[in-house]
């Protein structure tokens, strides 16, 4: 376990540049301290001591405003950055070298019973704000947008923005820079497209009614 913890704070040097020291990231990031309290619930939760495993989700969730199910499966080098309003569901999966930001809901419908939570791949970044709701799996590589809505299967190596949240392909290439701000964005490429074709409308029409005033003075 110490050495899983000792991968939990190097991914976070790695990923954050405001982390200036171990001991920093140890006292002050209220992500790492959420994720080691799981890692202590989560053993707890496979022995069936479920009562102790949720006092100490609980508790840590009081204390952080990270709420992490016990019996969530969490991988290697997870990062939750800043973190307060992260929620995450009981039958979750995560794999490994996963970063989430804040306010990121890994939830269920309401409606499911079973598996009711998202199942995360490796390498994923997930922006702030965004809510993934329902079973379903978010392919590897993948980057969600912040404040995106996702309600279904996200293939790997691809892009998903807005409400409800549309993919945008990578063409199969790995995503490797985790970076929430600059993600492509179809509805903001589309009113681009909406923009130009009206400007150009406008110049046709511009063009026919200096043509017709042109003919109605040489008559």
């Amino acid at each position: 376990m110490f050495e899983v913890y000792k991968e939990d704070m190097a991914c976070i040097k790695d990923r954050d540049p405001a982390a200036k020291s171990s001991l920093e990231i140890l006292l002050c990031y209220p992500g790492f301290k959420a994720i080691r309290a799981y890692r202590r619930a989560h053993k707890l939760y496979l022995k069936g001591h479920f009562l102790r495993a949720r006092l100490i989700s609980q508790r840590c969730a009081y204390k952080t405003g990270i709420e992490i199910h016990p019996g969530a499966t969490i991988g290697k080098r997870f990062f939750i950055d800043h973190g307060h309003g992260v929620v995450i569901g009981e039958t979750t999966e995560i794999g490994d070298d996963v970063t989430i930001y804040q306010g990121v809901t890994l939830g269920g419908t309401g409606k499911e019973t079973g598996k009711r939570h998202p199942t995360i791949g490796n390498n994923v970044m997930i922006g702030a704000g965004a809510k993934l709701l329902g079973s379903f799996k978010v392919g590897d590589n993948t980057r969600i947008a912040a404040g995106s809505v996702v309600l279904s299967e996200v293939p790997a190596n691809s892009t998903a923005v807005g409400s409800p949240a549309r993919v945008v392909r990578t063409k199969g290439e790995r995503v490797t820079e985790l970076d929430q701000v600059h993600i492509p964005d179809p509805v903001m490429r589309e009113l681009r497209k909406l923009h130009k074709k009206v400007d150009r409308l406008s110049k046709e029409l511009d063009t026919i009614q200096q043509n017709e005033a042109e003919g109605k003075e040489s008559n």
